[in-house]
């Protein structure tokens, strides 16, 4: 038996159905944190003493509700444009939701893309208010760090490449521009290395051709933030690409014919073998599963009659069915047997018409 996948870390609760996690790595981002606020608190505040570490502690919680925000309105708006939502996770690189887009278009992916800077955007708005209310101690340092953090957080993801929120429009923009979704991957990808390249030049090409030393924080953030955006640009130019070479194979070219019959119906009532798949479907003519030749010669012919084909039916996942037609590209297929490790997935056409099935073993 396969062993459950691991949980990306500490589940909290449950978003509209989709799980809610605090990533293991997000608790050594919480400690950097009081490490490097602490001793801020600490001469901002000196009669705090060693409490100026609990304030510091109290800023990394309000932190982790930005990004459990941030990531709830890319949840959210996912649902109501349709995508189904696996997760939420709150990590060491900030957080990420993960769902299933198969079904996307540009305009959905838009949307989504900036439900995440917006949230951030409003809770720098809620801090800019609690900042009015209160004149200094402990409630002013938190609001403040509150209302820069968000702020500088929705800034930057909305900066102009992948894997930033901001990539994801310039994605979007591309893919409605050209119709495709490869095209906007690519873009988005080398405006983000481009980003990497441009803030490289800032932080040590400058200095350096003034005759200074970069300092070690430059360098420091460079190698982290910079070494993420390189890594889920080049991610993203690579995906593209092999989007790009799927948009110019039909489906059609790699469909297998199959003989549709209810799952309800019985065995007597199979078409005679011609070498297709049988497919098996419910009331509504969404496909079940496949017909297990083993599983029918397992059962006597005497009980043919009142044995349903749903008794000898290989069935699969429900996100076998994938929406289309022979005519379009085969993007949504390879995605779904990737996503779900299938070996085939059928094709169903928006009438409710399956038009058949393409096996991976085909590929």
């Amino acid at each position: 038996m396969t062993a459950p996948p691991k949980a990306p870390g500490w589940r909290i609760g449950r978003l509209a159905g989709a799980p809610v996690y605090i990533g293991r790595s997000w608790f050594l981002v919480a400690g950097v944190i009081v490490l490097l606020f602490g001793p801020v608190v600490q001469r901002t505040l000196p009669d705090l003493g060693a409490w100026a570490y609990v304030v510091a502690g109290a800023f990394a919680v309000l932190l982790l509700v930005s990004v459990l925000v941030h990531e709830a309105a890319h949840a959210l708006v996912g649902q109501a444009c349709g995508y189904s939502v696996n997760r939420v996770v709150a990590d060491f690189w900030g957080g990420h939701t993960a769902y299933d887009s198969r079904d996307s278009t540009a305009g959905r992916s838009a949307l989504v893309a900036i439900a995440g800077p917006l949230a951030n955007a409003v809770l720098a708005g809620l801090g800019w208010l609690w900042l009015q209310q209160t004149d200094s101690g402990i409630g002013y340092l938190l609001a403040a760090g509150f209302t820069y953090a968000n702020g500088f957080v929705a800034a930057f993801n909305l900066l102009p490449g992948l894997p930033l929120d901001g990539g994801y429009l310039v994605d979007s923009l591309v893919w409605k521009i050209t119709g495709s979704r490869g095209a906007g991957m690519i873009v988005a990808g080398w405006s983000g290395r481009l980003m990497v390249l441009v803030a490289a030049w800032w932080l040590i090409g400058r200095p350096l051709a003034a005759g200074r030393q970069p300092g070690p924080t430059s360098l420091l953030w460079l190698l982290v933030i910079g070494g993420f955006l390189w890594f889920g640009a080049s991610e993203a130019i690579k995906v593209g690409r092999a989007r790009r070479r799927l948009e110019t194979v039909k489906v059609g070219q790699y469909l297998s014919a199959v003989s549709v019959v209810p799952a309800t119906a019985l065995l007597t009532e199979l078409p005679p073998p011609t070498g297709q798949l049988v497919v098996g479907a419910d009331e509504a003519g969404r496909p079940l599963g496949v017909l297990d030749p083993a599983a029918l010669r397992s059962v006597p012919r005497e009980a043919w009659t009142s044995t349903p084909v749903s008794a000898v039916l290989q069935h699969l996942p429900e996100r076998w069915v994938v929406s289309g037609t022979p005519e379009d590209d085969m993007t949504d297929v390879v995605i779904a047997m990737q996503t779900d490790n299938l070996s085939m997935v059928a094709v169903q056409g928006p009438d409710g018409q399956v038009h058949g099935v393409v096996r991976s073993a085909d590929l």
